[in-house]
């Protein structure tokens, strides 16, 4: 008999929609890989769905909160169901933005000078002058992000559609390149330069065709590329991630001599769609959707 893998796509987030498609193309993929492979749309009663379903393995294609924060991996580890991606802890650090950022920092890396201000503060004006680039503590795919160059008639107080708390993160915009990394397992598989057509790689730019440029490998030099990987590679295991995540990276290019990577977040739950780096990058290395998630299917385990 094939095993039964639960495919946990939906759920209630922002990114509802992606993980939708995400979980759509994992299901399609697994049953080509003659795998049983069972779509499940997360809701409140999903522990009552799984023990219906009694799946081998859950795959975790959630995106955004209680998906991807270790809430569903709790749940999971609860139920004794191996699951995909990485586990409680690796990933409640991977969203909570300013955690994150200690641990890298404490682990030598380099992050954009950033702090944590309440709406109020930064109203009354304690942020950084432009540019600079506001964040949710805890939201994924650029959800919420706004950047404010110099000159922008931005007013954060007018900004009504602002529904993520009332802690926001601050950074200073660094310039220079996009460039994101792919790790799977214990290898980082390589390096992608996304070159926005808008302002930024902005929620619209990474689920929108002709939005934005991809260039993989990224045309960076060798010494710059192997810098990357080494940074993907040390993000996921400062985090304790496990099976594929994907970093985010500024290089800073802008000014004289080699340029310098400065670490934005990392997504412990990349993306599956037609237009997501990390099949992108596995692509460029020979290993096809099918093989990608067939792999994460058999690196599932539970932490406990």
């Amino acid at each position: 008999m094939s095993r039964r893998i639960a495919v946990l796509m939906g759920g209630w987030s922002a990114e509802r929609e992606v993980s939708l498609v995400s979980g759509n193309a994992v299901t399609k993929a697994l049953s080509d890989a003659g795998f049983d492979a069972v779509p499940v749309d997360v809701d409140r009663s999903v522990a009552l769905t799984l023990a219906d379903v009694k799946p081998d393995v859950a795959f975790n294609a959630l995106h955004g909160r209680f998906g991807e924060d270790g809430v569903i991996q709790g749940l999971l580890e609860i139920m004794q169901i191996p699951y995909t991606h990485s586990g409680v802890l690796a990933s409640a650090l991977a969203m909570d933005k300013p955690v994150a950022r200690s641990l890298f920092e404490a682990a030598g890396m380099t992050c954009a000078e950033g702090k944590v201000l309440t709406r109020k503060q930064l109203i009354d004006g304690e942020g950084f002058e432009p540019p600079y680039v506001i964040k949710p503590i805890n939201e994924g795919s650029s959800v919420g992000v706004r950047l404010v160059f110099e000159g922008d008639n931005f007013r954060f107080e007018d900004d009504m559609s602002w529904t993520f708390g009332d802690q926001v993160l601050v950074e200073r915009y660094i310039p220079g390149k996009e460039i994101q990394v792919a790790v799977m397992g214990d290898r980082a598989l390589g390096a992608i330069e996304i070159r926005p057509l808008g302002r930024f790689y902005d929620y619209e730019a990474k689920y929108t065709d002709d939005k934005a440029r991809h260039l993989m490998p990224a045309p960076i030099s060798d010494e710059a590329y192997e810098e990357a990987l080494r940074l993907g590679l040390l993000i996921h295991q400062t985090l304790g991630c496990r099976g594929v995540s994907r970093a985010d990276l500024r290089f800073d290019d802008t000014g004289d001599g080699d340029g310098e990577f400065y670490v934005l977040e990392t997504n412990t739950q990349p993306g599956m769609t037609p237009l997501s780096l990390v099949p992108e990058i596995a692509a460029h290395e020979g290993i096809d959707f099918t093989e990608l998630v067939t792999w994460m299917v058999e690196d599932a385990s539970c932490d406990r």
